[in-house]
This record gives structure tokens, sequence and C-alpha cells, in this order.
């Protein structure tokens, strides 16, 4: 039996929880908004055309923000064709994703359906193949009460009250050779330092992103975020991260330590970004917003043919996901709570059907798949504060990142009650985990649950909604000031304490 070892003290506090850690994506990709949040022909749709099935899902995930429209889409969309009257919105093709976009769905109805999903709105805006002055009409039709000829189009289309739209990414992925308008890293610096003071002469209280690589395989990773904040530091809040993850020729114990990459790129981006600050003698910090994480099985989809006609919401990106999956994921978000002192916002991509934590049929059922669950759980039981978790764990190798820890972990503190999340990577070992817990003084546990089974690969479906569900471990027990449990392979564990 592997044995591994943890202490929990509320006086090591990391960095608070921020509930923005919790967001999501929705771009017009696939499915992810019509038949997934928007299809006014089901039988749970609202007056609105939602899916209240979709709706109730997402509270239930506890995503805190949406990022909207995108993404790749972002860079050839012009916001305009989704206001107004639905009749007299033109449809157009989207060149990103081999689409036609019908635009019945647009930025009014998204602002109305974050409301009624209890969470914040996100916006991106078009420094592909638009700029300065789109960004700018953008920005009052949304936050400008009335009396201008942008705001009051907002009210004269059922809007009275302002959208209060804090934060906004000044483009998508403009390193990137696929990206409408692809830009090199001093263009697009000076044109999002364009932008963002702007932006700013409309409002000086936004809370703006500038793009970092889309990846950390990109050939320009590192210098691309050196140049680019040299253009934008002083008017700019965050630095994007965007990352996926996928098996590899059948690397599962590599898969199952993704965050390990996570971690790297993420303190890679946070040494870049205060190099640039250290050079400009600024004391101001540059924080990162993670505004595209998930596991995506990409390499499926990177030599397929686009289909030859425009189809409307085609379906795009449905990875249907695992146990292994769910527990990867778990990994990536202990990665991102570890790293709350600079990770103050990040978005899972995407919300629904397009590798998403929610599944729909258009007409029919909505599920969750195996991914919903650790996300749901840390946007509940994360509180409070992050602690600082130092990990004593046997180690095992992997093709990809060599010799990676057994177990990962991190722990928050609300001073009521404390969670530890926990990841057992070993493909075919449980784990004995003991934490020390004397410095929390008296606690007992409010609730241990595990998600693991016999086969890494089963899913859930919409038959059998529930084949991998978070269930309750028994085995946790408390001896003094230590907890004992053991964790099986394959596994992400959540074990809730409170004062006794």
């Amino acid at each position: 039996m592997l044995t591994a070892h943890v202490t929990l003290d509320p006086a090591f506090r990391l960095a608070p929880v921020h509930r923005r850690t919790f967001g999501t994506f929705v771009e017009h990709l696939g499915r992810c908004v019509y038949t997934g949040l928007y299809e006014p022909g089901h039988p749970t749709a609202d007056e609105d055309g939602f899916r209240r099935d979709v709706l109730e899902l997402t509270r239930e995930l506890g995503v805190t923000t949406a990022r909207y429209p995108g993404g790749n889409f972002v860079s050839g969309y012009r916001w305009e064709d989704g206001i107004g009257p639905r009749e007299h919105r033109p449809r157009r093709l989207d060149l990103a994703w081999h689409s036609t976009e019908t635009n019945e769905f647009g930025l009014d109805e998204f602002v109305r359906w974050t409301r009624k999903a209890e969470l914040e709105p996100m916006m991106a805006v078009n420094l592909g193949t638009r700029g300065i002055a789109e960004a700018v009409d953008l920005l009052e039709y949304c936050t400008i009460g009335s009396g201008t000829h942008l705001s009051d189009l907002r009210v004269a289309n059922g809007a009275k009250e302002p959208y209060d739209i804090r934060m906004w990414c000044l483009g998508n992925e403009m390193d990137g050779h696929w990206q409408i308008g692809h830009k090199d890293a001093r263009e697009y610096g000076r044109l999002a330092a364009a932008t963002a003071r702007a932006m700013r002469m409309l409002d000086p209280g936004l809370e703006l992103v500038a793009c970092g690589s889309s990846a950390s395989s990109m050939p320009t990773f590192g210098a691309w975020e050196a140049t680019v904040l040299e253009e934008t530091y002083d008017v700019v809040d965050f630095v994007s991260c965007h990352a996926y993850y996928e098996e590899h020729d059948g690397d599962l114990a590599g898969f199952l330590a993704s965050a390990v990459d996570m971690d790297h790129f993420i303190d890679s981006v946070v040494a870049t970004a205060d190099s640039v600050g250290a050079r400009l003698k600024s004391t101001k910090k540059i924080n990162i917003s993670f505004d595209e994480w998930n596991v995506w099985y990409l390499s499926r989809y990177q030599n397929a043919e686009p289909p030859r006609d425009w189809p409307v919401a085609p379906r795009l990106l449905e990875d249907h996901y695992h146990l292994a999956d769910a527990v990867t994921l778990g990994g990536l978000l202990i990665s991102l709570l570890r790293h709350s002192d600079r990770v103050t916002s990040a978005c899972l991509a995407q919300l629904v059907n397009v590798i998403a934590p929610i599944m729909t049929e258009p007409g029919g059922r909505a599920w969750r798949q195996t991914t919903f669950h650790p996300f749901a759980q840390a946007s509940r039981h994360a509180a409070g504060d992050v602690l600082r978790v130092e990990v004593a764990s046997p180690t095992h190798e992997t093709e990809r990142y060599g010799e990676v820890a057994t177990l990962d972990a991190v722990a928050t503190h609300d001073g009521e009650s404390t969670t530890l999340f926990a990841v057992n990577r070993s493909v075919d070992r449980p784990l004995t985990l003991t934490a020390d817990l004397r410095a929390l003084g008296p606690v007992r546990i409010a609730e241990a649950t595990v998600l693991s089974g016999p086969d890494p690969y089963a899913r859930n479906t919409a038959d059998a909604p529930d084949t991998v569900r978070p269930r309750r471990n028994d085995e946790a027990r408390l001896d003094g000031g230590a907890l004992e449990l053991t964790l099986p392979p394959v596994s992400w564990n959540v074990i809730r304490l409170t004062r006794a």
C-alpha cells in the first residue's frame, strides 16, 4: 500500500478563493448555444427560448462567470448582427467553424441568460477583423444608461438598465495562425493597448485581459507574453492562458498528471509578467485569466475535413468524457486553486455540448458528463482561503512528464470548515492518505466522497447518467488530530471537515 501525508494549518494561507476561478465559456461553436442554451421549441424552454433543464444544471454546476462570444468565433463577429428584432438579423458565414450563424441568439439574449443563470457576463471584443471603434461602440451599448445613439438603441431593444459587464478580453488567441486577423506580438500589443486606452476613456474601472499564448507549446510562447505586456502593461489587468489536455498513445499515467504541465505553464507566465514589470520599474502585478482550459481530444479533429456546405449549429467537438477525464480535470482544478495568488479568473471551456460538462439532445434530455462532478464540488466547497499544502508523496514514472507525485492535493479554509481536494494519480494502486489536522482544533468529518470505479473509461450517457458520480467514502476516519483514508487508483476525492 502506498502512503502519502499532508499537513493542514489555517495559519499558512496562500490567497483567497476567487469566485471567478469557477467561470465557464460560451462560444457560438457547434451546439453550445443552439440546442444547448437556447432551443425555443424544447419542452422545457422558457419565454425567452432558454432551456430550463440546462439553466438548472448550470446553477448546480456552480459556474460564476461566462466568457462570450468566443473563442475563435469572436475574431470575425459583428456584434450588431445579434441585437434588435430577430426577423431583421442577418445570417452570416462563420469562417472560424465553417458554419452559418443565424444570430437568433446574440448579446441581449446572452446577458438575459446570465441573469437567469445567476452568473457574471465576461465579454470578448473582436480585434481580428475589427478594432478600436467597434470595441468602444460595443462598450457604449452595454454600459451607458441612455442619451446616446447606442445606449438608446439598447433601451429600444428592451434593456432599460445598462449591462454591468466589468471584465473584457482584448481579442482571442491572436498568436494563432488559425485566427482570423492573426497578428504578431508587437502588432497585437499595440492594437490591444490602443483599444484598452480608448475603452478606459469611457469606463476607467474596467478589468481588461490581454491575449497570452494560445498554448505553452506555441513556438512564440514566452516571447509573445513579454512583447505584448511591454505594450500593454499599464492598461491591462490580466494576461490570458489557454490549455487543453488529452491522453496520448495510451499514457494514462501521464494524462492523469496533466496538472504538472499546468503548474509549469502558470509559473512561466507569472515569471515573464513579473520580469516585464521589473524592467518597466512598475509595482503593479499582472494576474492570470486562465480563460480556456479543459480536457479536449483535439487530435481527433485536427485533420478532419470541413463540411462542404455551411450548416447551422452542427455537432462539433462533442467529446464524451470518461472517469479518467474527470479525475484529470480535478487535478487541473487543484492547480488553479494552488495558484490563486495570481490566477484570479478561469473559464472551463465550454459549458454545453462542445467539450462540455453538460450534454443535451435537441428536443430531448440533458445530463451531467463525468467532468461535471469535480467542478461542481470544487465550486460548492472551495471557500475562504487556499491553504499552502505541502504534500509528502511517493512518486511514479510517466512517459510524458517523467517522475511525478502520486498524490496531488490542495485545501481551503473559511474559519468554520476546511475542505481537502485530493487526486490519486496512480493507474492501479490505492493510496493511504494521512493528514495532520492538529492546527485546526477539534473537527469532525462532515462528508467524504470519492469519484472512482473499476473502469477508468466508464462514461455517463443520457440512458445511464449516473454511471460515474461521487459516492461516500466510509473509510475516512479521525484519530485524535489525524485524518486517514484510502484513495482508490484514478480517483478524485473531497473531504469536508467542520468544527466539532
